[in-house]
């Protein structure tokens, strides 16, 4: 019998981002660098959406796997990543801010 070690919350992180195609990183670069002001770059979850769709990636497939969840990704290449989306009774679109962390390449 194979011995099976439960998963570390470590080790969540690395799985889900090893799981999220290129086309979606690629195109996360794309806007930030179309939007990026300097210091920072604010880019609305539904452009990154359109985006996919039309490089060929399903909308349903997006959210099921849960393909925009890449603040982390972002956060270890020297981004501060912020999330909004709206809350109960609120009515704008939900977006991401990635902040410049002003570290050398």
């Amino acid at each position: 019998m194979k011995q099976v070690a439960p998963i570390k919350p470590s080790q969540i992180a690395k799985r889900q981002n090893s799981s999220i195609p290129g086309e979606v990183i690629e195109t996360f670069n794309e806007i930030i660098t179309e939007k990026y002001s300097g210091l920072s770059a604010r880019v609305t979850q539904e452009e990154v959406i359109e985006r996919l769709v039309k490089k060929g990636l399903k909308r349903e497939v997006i959210y099921e796997k849960r393909w925009l969840d890449v603040e982390d990704i972002f956060r270890k290449s020297g981004w501060d990543v912020e999330y909004d989306k709206p809350g109960f009774n609120e009515s704008y679109g939900a977006y991401f801010v990635f902040n410049s962390r002003r570290l050398s390449d």
